[in-house]
C-alpha cells in the first residue's frame, strides 16, 4: 500500500534532516517518489506536525509470559503505540526466562500476532538468571536476540561475568548491564543522603553503582565486547562512562526519562510511585544525567516500563514494587527537555529513535529509503495531562500523574500500517 505523509516537519537525526517534506512510504519501507502523478491509498496530512522515526524504547517490562494478571503484550504493546513508540527492547526476566530458542521464538511470534509495536528481545545471560552457566548465546543470537542481559539479576562471580563477557564477544553480541553491587544494594531501595536519613529508609549509595560500573567497565575493556549500560543514575558515574569513552572502549549508556525529571525530594512522604531502581538520587546528579544526555556521552534515553497493579504501591515503602510505568511518557519527557533548554529538538529525538537503533544494531531509528516505514508523527504543540487511571498501559504507577506535558502523538506507523490514530476533533 502506497502512503504519502505530506507537508510534515521531518525530523531524522540518523541522516541530519531538519526539514519541511514529504514521506512516500511503498511496502512498508520508506520510498522515493519518482512521479509526482503517482497515486496513493492514503494521504496523511501532517501540517504543522513533526515527523520522525518511531521512538525505540530500549527497557520495557512486558509482564507476559509469568504475570499476565498485572499486563499483557496486547495492553502494553497498545500502550506503546499510543505513544509513538514503535520497537521496545524486554529484558528476559520474563517466567520462563527467556535463556532458549524456542523462548526467543515464542514472545517474538506472539508479538508478531499482535500487531502492533515490534518486540526485540534480550537472551539471558545465564541460565534461569542464576548467574552461574552461561546460555547458549550463538543459539539466542540466531532465533533473534538483540543481545544478552541478566536483567536485574547479579552476576556475582567476576570469573563468570568474564567468561560471559568473552563468548558474547565471540558472536559480536552487545551485552546489557544492569549496575548494582548486590552487596551495597543490599535490601536498600532510596538514595542515600538527606532523604533517607529524614524518612529512615534503608540506602542504596552511590557506591553500589558505581563499584559495579568499575567492574563492568575493566571487564570491557579486558574482553573487547561490546557493553550497554541499561541505566545510569548518578553524575560520578557519567563522568566514568565519558573516560571509558575516551579510551576507545566500546561502551554505551542510558537513562531513563525519570531520573531526567525526578530527584530523592520527590520522594516526599514515601509516595511510593517513586519507589525505582536504581533509585532517585540527588538534583546535583539528575542535573550530571541531563549533561550527559546532553554531552552525548549518554546516548540513549528509556522509559524502564515497569507496569503495576494499584495494589503494588500501596505497600511501606521499602516492601512496595519497584518501578514506573513509563512508556506512555517517554516522547513527551523527553520533549519537556527541550522547553527546558537541556536538549535540542534533533538531539531529544535522536535519543529516542536513532540512538538506540544503533545500540541495538537495526536499521530501525531512520527514514532512509528503503528503510522500515516506522514512522510517529506528533503536535508538538499540544499539551496533555497525565491521567494515571485513563493510560493504555495496565501499569497505573506513574509520578507523572497530574503533569501537564507537551507532544501529542497524532499517528504511529509501523512497517507502513497505522498502528495508531489520534485526530482531533472540532
Amino acid at each position: 500500500m502506497r502512503i504519502l505523509i505530506s507537508n510534515g516537519r521531518i525530523i531524522d537525526p540518523g541522516n541530519d534532516i531538519d526539514a519541511v517534506g514529504d514521506v512516500f512510504i511503498e511496502e512498508g519501507r520508506i520510498a522515493q517518489r519518482s512521479d509526482q502523478n503517482m497515486s496513493f491509498a492514503r494521504t496523511i496530512d501532517a501540517s504543522g506536525l513533526i515527523v520522525c522515526p518511531g521512538l525505540v524504547d530500549l527497557q520495557v517490562r512486558l509482564r507476559e509470559p509469568g504475570q499476565e494478571h498485572t499486563a499483557t503484550m496486547h495492553s502494553e504493546l497498545g500502550a506503546a503505540v499510543s505513544a509513538g513508540v514503535t520497537s521496545v527492547c524486554c529484558p528476559p526476566d520474563t517466567d520462563p526466562v527467556i535463556d532458549t530458542p524456542a523462548m526467543v521464538h515464542m514472545v517474538r511470534q506472539r508479538a508478531r500476532q499482535i500487531e502492533l509495536a515490534r518486540l526485540h528481545p534480550q537472551g539471558a545471560l545465564t541460565r534461569g538468571l542464576k548467574g552461574e552457566q552461561l546460555t547458549d548465546m550463538a543459539a539466542l543470537d540466531e532465533a533473534g536476540c538483540v543481545g544478552v542481559s541478566n536483567a536485574d539479576y547479579a552476576v556475582e562471580s567476576t570469573l563468570v561475568m568474564r567468561r560471559a563477557m568473552q563468548y558474547a564477544s565471540t558472536f559480536d553480541l552487545t551485552v546489557f548491564l544492569n549496575i548494582l553491587d548486590p552487596w551495597l544494594k543490599g535490601n536498600g531501595c532510596v538514595h542515600e543522603g538527606e532523604i533517607s536519613t529524614r524518612l529512615g529508609l534503608p540506602v542504596i549509595p552511590e557506591a553500589a553503582e558505581t563499584v559495579a560500573l568499575a567492574r563492568e567497565l575493566a571487564l570491557i575493556e579486558t574482553t573487547g565486547v561490546r557493553g550497554h549500560i541499561c541505566q545510569l543514575s548518578s553524575g560520578r558515574s557519567v563522568e566514568k562512562i565519558s573516560e571509558a569513552q575516551q579510551r576507545g572502549l566500546p561502551v554505551s549508556a542510558a537513562v531513563s526519562a525519570h531520573h531526567l525529571h525526578l530527584n530523592e525530594r520527590d520522594i516526599g512522604d514515601f509516595d511510593t510511585r517513586c519507589h525505582v531502581l536504581p533509585p532517585l538520587r540527588s538534583l546535583t546528579d539528575r542535573d550530571a544525567l541531563r549533561q550527559g544526555v546532553a554531552d552525548g556521552v549518554i546516548q540513549a534515553i528509556c522509559s524502564d516500563h515497569q507496569p503495576h497493579g494499584t495494589d503494588a504501591k500501596l505497600a511501606p515503602f521499602s516492601e512496595s514494587a519497584a518501578g514506573i510505568a513509563g512508556v506512555e511518557t517517554l516522547l513527551s519527557l523527553t520533549l519537556r527537555l527541550v522547553d527546558d533548554d537541556v536538549l535540542s529538538l534533533p538531539r531529544a529525538i535522536a535519543a529516542i529513535t536513532s540512538e538506540p537503533a544503533r545500540i541495538l544494531g537495526t536499521e530501525l531509528g531512520q527514514l532512509s529509503e528503503g528503510a522500515p516505514a516506522d514512522i510517529c508523527i506528533f503536535d508538538p504543540d499540544t499539551t496533555w495531562t497525565v491521567d494515571a487511571e485513563l493510560l493504555r498501559s495496565n501499569g497505573t504507577n506513574t509520578p507523572f500523574d497530574g503533569w501537564t506535558l507537551p507532544g501529542k502523538v497524532r499517528w504511529t506507523l509501523v512497517a507502513g500500517q497505522v498502528r495508531y490514530e489520534d485526530i482531533p476533533t472540532g
